[in-house]
């Protein structure tokens, strides 16, 4: 009779101690690629949670700063670029501007390659006593924004105001009366109020805006300009040591200035909406693996003592079968079996329980750590392409325990003196 039908024979007649063998390998197996599967699952829910995290937070952060943008709007631009003999006492003091250079800078600006500043705003600025009506105002002549040519065009900070359109200050309609809507003359051109500011307790109060062509005509200063207005870029560093030896690099001839208040303030708001969603997701991410790493540790200590157990208790059942069989290896070793095929008869059921331990062991964990794990139960589960992965680790081990476990209690029914045996029957 072949080995592998004394094997089978066996099985049927012992059915109680290889199904506790069997037991044994497929509770480890299981044990293990549970395990697998459950770390498995919580990996994909980490990165599908920290995905969805950083898109909230991408989110957020982008509407927060969105909405500093608007409530910074409001600080205006916070560079302005000036002739390199202009007097800043005349700007402080009197926000008038007396220095002259071609408007082509701002066109020279737009088409290099600057990208420590952006919005940027050509600009006439001249204080004058508004002969019609003798108050003193702040004329300011404006136009739409100049796009740098190498960016995608950014949502303007200040609206254009019309030809023939006026916008004026809440102190200049309190002294004249001028309501929107209302005609008046300024340098004998006739003029339609636009817009009405409301108090903003600074210089905008007495402030005119016109169009930057008409100011440009009033003044005599055709193709010139006083200022280039800009909104810095936000980078780190000492902002505005760069934009200077940029600029510089550009426009020689030329200084710059920041308005302090509004760039810092601009400046502190980004820089807290950024870091305000950096800090949410890396306390996320330090959370998540925190977690993954108690559940490691926690499998590493487990799965091992598990196998140690399933060993020595498949170890004490081949042992318990090698006794029961004590008479039986001697009539077979009596009729010529080598300790080789005695040796093969035990290790054939050890490698038996392993297979079989294994297929059943890897369909109970797999599906226990799929549902545990909220992964996909069934055919769709297998199709994952770690599958063959954790079936291929769990047949291995399982092997290896069962043979390991067998060696000593095969090894021991293979070297037994059959006229020994015999003589105790």
């Amino acid at each position: 009779m072949k080995i592998w039908g004394m094997i089978w024979r066996e099985i049927a007649f012992r059915k109680l101690n290889f199904g506790l063998a069997l037991f044994s390998v497929s509770a480890a197996v299981a044990c293990l690629v549970g395990t697998l599967t459950l770390l498995q699952a919580d990996e994909r829910r980490t990165d599908r949670l920290l995905a969805e995290k950083e898109a909230e937070v991408a989110k957020a952060g982008a509407g927060l700063e969105d909405a500093i943008r608007r409530i910074t709007k409001g600080l205006g631009f916070n560079v302005i670029i000036l002739p390199e003999d202009q007097n800043l006492n005349e700007m402080h003091l009197e926000g008038s501007l007396s220095k002259q250079m071609p408007e082509e800078y701002v066109h020279r600006l737009a088409k290099s390659k600057i990208v420590t500043v952006n919005h940027l705003l050509p600009t006439v600025m001249k204080k004058l006593t508004w002969p019609e009506t003798g108050l003193s105002v702040v004329l300011y002549g404006i136009r739409g924004e100049v796009p740098l040519q190498h960016r995608d065009p950014k949502k303007p900070l200040l609206d254009t105001v019309p030809e023939g359109t006026m916008n004026i200050g809440h102190h200049v309609s309190q002294k004249l009366g001028l309501r929107q809507g209302d005609e008046t003359v300024l340098l004998d051109q006739k003029f339609s109020v636009g817009k009405v500011h409301g108090e903003r307790g600074n210089i905008d109060d007495g402030t005119v805006w016109i169009n930057l062509a008409k100011a440009q005509e009033l003044l005599g200063m055709q193709n010139l300009i006083h200022a280039i207005q800009a909104l810095e870029c936000h980078c780190a560093g000492d902002r505005i040591s760069q934009i200077r030896a940029e600029i510089a690099g550009i426009l020689p001839g030329t200084q710059v200035v920041e308005r302090g208040p509004p760039a810092l303030a601009r400046a502190e708001a980004r820089d807290r909406a950024r870091q305000s969603a950096e800090d949410a997701l890396a306390r996320a991410v330090a959370s998540r693996r925190e977690l993954r790493g108690q559940r490691e540790a926690f499998a590493a200590v487990l799965a091992p003592l598990i196998c140690v157990g399933a060993a020595v208790w498949i170890g004490f059942l081949m042992l318990g079968n090698v006794r029961e069989r004590r008479a039986e290896i001697g009539i077979l070793r009596a009729i010529g079996f080598r300790s080789s095929q005695i040796l093969l008869l035990f290790l054939g059921k050890a490698v038996l329980f392993g297979i079989v331990g294994t297929v059943l062991g890897f369909v109970a964990g797999a599906l226990a750590g799929a549902s545990l794990g909220e992964m996909p139960v069934g055919l769709a589960w297998l199709q994952d392409p770690e599958a063959p992965v954790h079936f291929g680790l769990a047949l291995s081990l399982a092997v290896a325990l069962s043979v390991f476990a067998g060696w000593i209690p095969a090894l021991s029914a293979a070297r037994q003196d059959p006229a020994l045996v015999l003589q105790e029957v």
